[in-house]
């Protein structure tokens, strides 16, 4: 099932963003739910399984500079590797899709690292009708 994630999910949700590669504890998950559950431009959902969040997308609504139309981007999206193949994935995303049209957005985008093991995951956005565009660049200040 499909919902809101909740304070409630930080546990569950810390555990996957270390499948994702960014460690973080219950109380650092928690503690960035409160902010982001006070936005109104976030959303977050879960995949609840069992009791049990098995992945989330996380993204923000916004508006930008070089266009009126406003986009969604895509910040977290991972499903537990456990549950990989079963549709999971697919569904989250066709939710967030559906979120974002309900903000009236034109577009919506994610980033994902050049690794070599992201490779098959890029695959898989290119399958749910992403294009490869552009290349980020980051600077830690």
């Amino acid at each position: 099932m499909i919902r809101e994630a909740k304070l409630k999910d930080a546990k569950d949700l810390s555990s996957l963003m270390n499948t994702l590669g960014y460690p973080s504890s219950e109380e650092e998950m928690s503690h960035r739910m409160k902010r982001i559950l006070s936005k109104n431009d976030y959303m977050t959902y879960v995949y609840e399984e069992h009791g049990v969040c098995a992945g989330m997308i996380g993204m923000t609504y916004s508006v930008a500079y070089h266009t009126d139309e406003p986009h969604v981007r895509v910040i977290s999206f991972v499903v537990d590797e456990s549950k990989q193949g079963r549709g999971i994935g697919r569904s989250l995303m066709e939710k967030a899709e559906v979120w974002a049209k309900s903000r009236n957005a034109k577009t919506i985008m994610l980033n994902s690292g050049n690794r070599k093991e992201r490779r098959d995951t890029h695959e898989i956005y290119k399958h749910y009708g992403f294009n490869s565009r552009a290349t980020g660049f980051y600077k830690s200040l």
